[in-house]
């Protein structure tokens, strides 16, 4: 008896390593050639400046992310079932602050060409005192409890990224001062805070600058949910961030490499992205932008 169980389990051990090796051996995906458009709009790239004391790139040694990289990569892709992005508001917003959710809502609709919903906000109740804590007089509530407690509750309807905007300051850990945003990319879910985007007070004067502040961040966070990592060779809304001089500081583009991977998940067109995104700017006041996208439509051949 003890003959056979051993004989059986050498069987089965054996069958595991035969496929295994069959995986290993799984020929993998071919690259794909690359589209002449991102070729075209790369003589638009800025190359990234050597960092400086402060910068996000000085202190941290990212290795980047190739194109051949993130192809290879696990990352979400647009299916049926799942293709639709939601904002989540949490706190009370002033009018002006519910016009930037508006127009934050809009502009991620066409930088991901996918439907884009922004669900009913919900109060800062949620949050216990225990995820809590004041800070230099102002309240901040605690990253990792929004994004393990609140944001992975929420399931709505085809679901392929969420991310919540705070109205309060956010933290990470005690040791740390802030953080702009938190995200679980393998939950994806994430959570940005407009607190330190608004100088204090969001107003009319200072509304066009807040809103292009919003826009980096939030297409950064979900960026990151569909696979991109830090960009680190191009100035490029995927490199990381220090501070709000940094975030002013980083473009509000997709750099050419950038764009070729998230085209390679969701396959939109890119000449009517580009398009989008230049009414939009245009549209909104947001004279950077709109330049950054003619310049890249003025050399699509």
């Amino acid at each position: 008896m003890k003959k056979i169980i051993f004989f059986l389990l050498v069987l089965f051990c054996s069958c595991n390593k035969e496929k295994t090796k069959a995986i290993t051996k799984a020929t993998p995906k071919q690259i794909p050639e690359q589209a002449p458009y991102f070729g075209q709009i790369k003589s638009n790239d800025v190359k990234l400046a050597e960092p400086v004391y402060g910068d996000w790139l000085y202190s941290r040694k990212e290795k980047g992310q190739t194109f051949e990289q993130y192809f290879r990569s696990k990352h979400i892709i647009p299916a049926e079932d799942s293709n639709i992005i939601y904002i989540l508001p949490i706190g009370n917003f002033n009018t002006l602050q519910k016009k930037q959710i508006k127009l934050a809502n809009e502009y991620l609709e066409i930088y991901f060409q996918l439907k884009t919903k922004t669900l009913d906000p919900i109060s800062n109740d949620v949050v216990p005192n225990s995820a809590r804590r004041m800070m230099d007089g102002h309240e901040q509530l605690l990253a990792g409890y929004l994004l393990t407690d609140v944001l992975k509750e929420q399931k709505p309807s085809k679901r392929i990224a969420l991310m919540g905007l705070s109205e309060l300051d956010l933290y990470p850990k005690p040791e740390w001062n802030y953080v702009f945003g938190l995200a679980s990319y393998h939950d994806k879910i994430g959570v940005s805070s407009i607190y330190r985007l608004q100088d204090g007070e969001l107003t009319s004067e200072n509304f066009d600058l807040c809103l292009s502040r919003l826009l980096k961040i939030s297409s950064h966070e979900i960026g990151h949910m569909f696979g991109l990592h830090h960009c680190i060779t191009a100035n490029c809304v995927m490199n990381g961030t220090n501070s709000m001089y940094e975030t002013d500081k980083n473009t509000i583009r997709l750099c050419s490499v950038c764009q070729q991977k998230l085209n390679s998940c969701i396959q939109y067109d890119n000449k009517k992205r580009l398009e989008d995104l230049e009414k939009y700017f245009i549209r909104n006041n947001l004279t950077d932008g709109f330049q950054l996208m003619k310049k890249d439509r003025d050399v699509i051949k």
